[in-house]
């Protein structure tokens, strides 16, 4: 029999023990309190930056494993974060060969990594909460409406289920013809429709990552491979949003005609215009210097793609550094611009340098707003246009600084060409990437995550959230220009 004394003990001991288990259960209630109101303090911009921050972290263990790589290939940790950025930003610029760093699994590997970058984190991320069975909450929906720089909560599920899929879509007809017409450039159908497959993937994306080993350089000629690519690079940065409104326009089928919406309508005529003035430019620039001896259609073929690419593809059909120094810069101009809003680009973005522009014009015509396609543009839409640009300007003016101080062995020009193309999230380099050392590769990383997250997420990050102004003091007029 267990007596008093051997009864009270074991009920201490219970006690004493329950005690503990409550302690540790009040310790986690504790830290996971603290940790939701750690979440609860952050921006939806700060969230955002945390994941593609977090995103970088796991694509640099990805790609850094033995089993992405070719036998006997090194690289240092700094090399395997600037791949990182620059697939997760999917820009395309590398400090060493993707051909023959990465092995087939590599392959797979990068192409995955250039998904979350181009498509963006928040569109994969709500595809695998819905088939995990997830309920999308409102944090999560102003997630995704500070990913794919909407104003409204409405339809956001839907937007992104409808990006998916026709991103993937675009990909896989695309990697289909690739793989198909590749099947008479390489041994095998395997390789051809890797080939293919990692093509497809990367001018959708606009990553401007290849793995012939020489971009598109080795089909200068076959103006199949390049109308494709082109299709694929404009596809994916002429903006998510214009993409659904077309195929809501192709299946419209009611009485009253489909109305596309001032977005679709000023960033596609904007793009176009751009594509069409730097073909132009660049056949006049290069009439007289790298055209020289070229067909027409050569020449023709050559300004197109480069103006396409300048756009955030990244691929080229030439080396660059052969054009000469206006075309350089032009380029370069192209390339801060960049891609349209809620697209796989960078830059400052389409409708930014539209609206710019257009304020210009008006302001000339003595107009204090801007009024076009039936529609007047909102006041704060141009202050924050000119927000963007202004930023976007020091920023690679504080960057050329910082690498002509670092890197004094190379051009102006070469320095002005890296930094607008890191920027743009574009890729294309006058072959100073390789060389760069510690301080220019991380200048060039950040100006890759800036360009990714966008000019107005980064000033967000730093602001944090907005305080409403209790008083105002009177206003009083300066002297302007």
């Amino acid at each position: 029999m267990v007596g008093p004394v051997e009864t009270n003990v074991l009920v201490c001991h219970n006690l004493l023990y329950y005690t503990h288990q409550i302690a540790r259960l009040c310790e986690a209630v504790e830290l996971t309190r603290e940790n939701a109101r750690f979440w609860n303090r952050l921006t939806s911009v700060q969230v955002i930056v945390l994941f593609y921050t977090a995103a970088v972290v796991i694509s640099t263990t990805l790609l850094s494993m033995p089993i992405a790589h070719r036998p006997g290939m090194k690289w240092s940790f700094i090399d395997a974060l600037f791949t990182s950025v620059s697939a997760i930003s999917v820009t395309g610029l590398t400090v060493v060969s993707t051909s023959d760093m990465f092995s087939t699994t590599g392959y797979f590997i990068l192409a995955f990594i250039l998904q979350f970058g181009g498509i963006g984190i928040m569109t994969l991320g709500t595809f695998i909460w819905i088939l995990f069975g997830k309920k999308i909450g409102l944090k999560d929906r102003q997630l995704i409406m500070t990913d794919q720089n909407r104003s409204t909560f409405s339809g956001l599920v839907k937007l992104m289920r409808q990006i998916l899929i026709i991103v993937l879509a675009i990909e896989a007809i695309g990697a289909f013809i690739l793989g198909v017409y590749f099947l008479d450039f390489f041994p095998t159908w395997e390789e051809a429709f890797i080939q293919g497959f990692f093509a497809s993937v990367s001018a959708t994306t606009n990553a401007g990552f290849d793995i012939t080993g020489n971009s598109l350089i080795p089909f200068a000629n076959d103006y199949f491979v390049q109308s494709i690519n082109i299709i694929l690079l404009i596809l994916g940065a002429i903006g998510f949003p214009v993409l659904i409104e077309l195929k809501e326009w192709f299946t419209h089928r009611g009485s009253t005609p489909y109305r596309f919406t001032l977005f679709t309508k000023l960033t596609t005529l904007t793009f176009f215009i751009l594509v069409l003035l730097g073909t132009l430019f660049i056949l006049v620039f290069e009439s007289h210097h790298f055209f020289i001896g070229k067909s027409w259609h050569e020449s023709f073929f050559y300004a197109l793609f480069q103006s396409v690419s300048t756009r955030n593809g990244g691929l080229a059909t030439m080396d660059v550094s052969e054009f000469s120094a206006p075309t350089l810069l032009f380029m370069s101009g192209l390339m801060f611009i960049g891609a349209s809003p809620s697209s796989v680009g960078g830059g400052i973005r389409t409708t930014t340098f539209a609206i710019m522009m257009l304020s210009i014009f008006f302001f000339a015509k003595g107009k204090n707003s801007i009024k076009v396609f039936g529609r007047e543009v909102d006041p704060e839409d141009i202050h924050r246009s000119f927000i963007v640009i202004t930023t976007a300007v020091f920023i690679c003016c504080s960057a050329v600084l910082a690498m002509t101080f670092f890197h004094p062995e190379f051009s102006i020009l070469e320095i002005i060409f890296e930094v607008t193309s890191a920027f743009g999230t574009t890729g294309l380099s006058m072959g100073i990437t390789s060389e760069l050392g510690t301080a220019g590769k991380i200048i060039i990383i950040a100006l890759m995550f800036i360009g990714r997250i966008g000019i107005f997420s980064f000033l967000f990050l730093i602001r944090g959230k907005t305080v409403n102004e209790k008083y105002h003091y009177p206003r009083e007029k300066v002297i302007i220009g």
